[in-house]
């Protein structure tokens, strides 16, 4: 039994041509001519309809999972611009895949969750490896009702791991793209379902630390916070961000600023988890994040901290390594904040990064991701949403 997986890139400006190059050169370094699935994640420039259809027509019709990304990754290589697609392609007599796409986020994330429980209950088996999840970065304010509505719909009694990212759209916070066979939609999931024998090994890796002391939540509705210690929450903020346009201006801080708040007690090796601050409200003074926050929460201002990400990704590597018990990663899958990109280092930086990684894991293994604007993996058998972090898994 075997898996064979090859990746494909192209930056030209055509969709169709881009399409056809990424594709051709997944299945030329997979030495397949007709995959049994296919991953495809690209940045906004591109007509994305024409972009999926040319991934379609190159691969045969296999079946394809994907989104929009803030940046394509490709082994040690990783593109940022408006125009990069890559392209995953495998073919397995071992491995099962079950794809499909879901729509109204933005109305009800948690009915979605639900949506996709049930197209997956017919197919879910003792021998599901693990589900991937692509929801829409700007529309899924609240990716744990998402969570709750698949999870507690899912006709299985074994934990199912759940690994993805939003997807994203170059930062312009407007519009992402989730991809399925032939359809591409904004405001929806992709997801697929992967079965057989494979054995996945993952890492979660940080970039935050706090740089404030304890504040305590006084007042908050769902994922809004209007107050913190008992004044107006972005009153709070500019004690730390003294800046008299804050409010009008949030955009230039979302990527490097946040809150963080105490680590459930299932993540043994974590103090804290972060969560971005997606808006902020003049008018109340309110912020809105990814999380619901109930009232008593204590929460902490932090940063980015690029020395975390360095350490992290020796860590990530060992970890993924212990786990696979010395077996060499069949792909790798990346799913990496868009926060932890350019943003935040030179490209000679990130691309070293990048190599660091890939050197230590899995050197030769075909490898893929993208930029998102949320990062989904499993922790000690609960499914968490993240944010300013790297997913990585491995399948051997």
């Amino acid at each position: 039994m075997t898996t064979k997986a090859g990746v494909g890139t192209s930056h030209h400006h055509s969709p169709t041509m881009a399409g056809h190059e990424a594709a051709e050169k997944a299945l030329r370094n997979a030495d397949v001519s007709k995959p049994d699935f296919v991953f495809m994640f690209a940045t906004i420039g591109y007509d994305q309809d024409s972009l999926l259809q040319a991934v379609r027509e190159a691969t045969g019709g296999a079946p394809v999972s994907g989104c929009s990304g803030d940046g394509t990754i490709s082994g040690d290589d990783a593109d940022e611009s408006n125009f990069s697609v890559v392209v995953m392609v495998i073919a397995s007599d071992e491995l099962r895949w079950h794809n499909g796409l879901a729509t109204g986020l933005g109305a009800d994330s948690r009915a979605v969750g639900q949506q996709v429980a049930q197209s997956l209950s017919s197919d879910l088996s003792a021998d599901a490896v693990g589900l991937f999840v692509f929801p829409d970065g700007t529309t899924a304010l609240n990716v744990d009702h998402f969570f709750a509505g698949l999870e507690g719909n899912l006709s299985s009694d074994q934990f199912l791991p759940i690994w993805g990212g939003c997807s994203a759209d170059n930062l312009a916070l407007s519009q992402t793209y989730q991809y399925c066979d032939d359809e591409v939609v904004s405001d929806g999931v992709a997801y697929v379902l992967l079965s057989g024998a494979a054995q996945p090994a993952w890492a979660i890796g940080i970039s935050y630390l706090p740089i404030g002391g304890e504040r305590t939540v006084t007042r908050s509705k769902d994922n809004v916070i209007y107050k913190i210690d008992g004044k107006p929450a972005l009153e709070v903020l500019q004690e730390y961000l003294p800046d008299s346009a804050l409010a009008d201006n949030w955009g230039r801080y979302i990527l490097t600023y946040g809150l963080c708040f105490e680590a459930p007690s299932f993540m043994k090796n974590e103090e804290y988890i972060l969560r971005a601050v997606m808006s902020v409200n003049k008018a109340d003074g309110s912020v809105t994040v990814q999380t619901g926050v109930s009232e008593g929460t204590k929460v902490w201002f932090s940063s980015r901290d690029k020395e975390t990400v360095a350490a992290e990704l020796d860590r990530m590597a060992a970890q993924i390594n212990q786990e696979l018990g010395g077996d060499q990663p069949k792909l790798v899958l990346h799913f990496d904040c868009v926060a932890r990109g350019k943003i935040m280092f030179r490209n000679q930086e990130k691309l070293a990064n990048l190599r660091r990684l890939r050197q230590s894991l899995g050197p030769d293994a075909p490898w893929a991701g993208f930029y998102t604007y949320g990062e989904i993996g499993p922790v000690s058998n609960h499914n968490c949403y993240h944010t300013y972090t790297a997913v990585v898994l491995a399948l051997s």
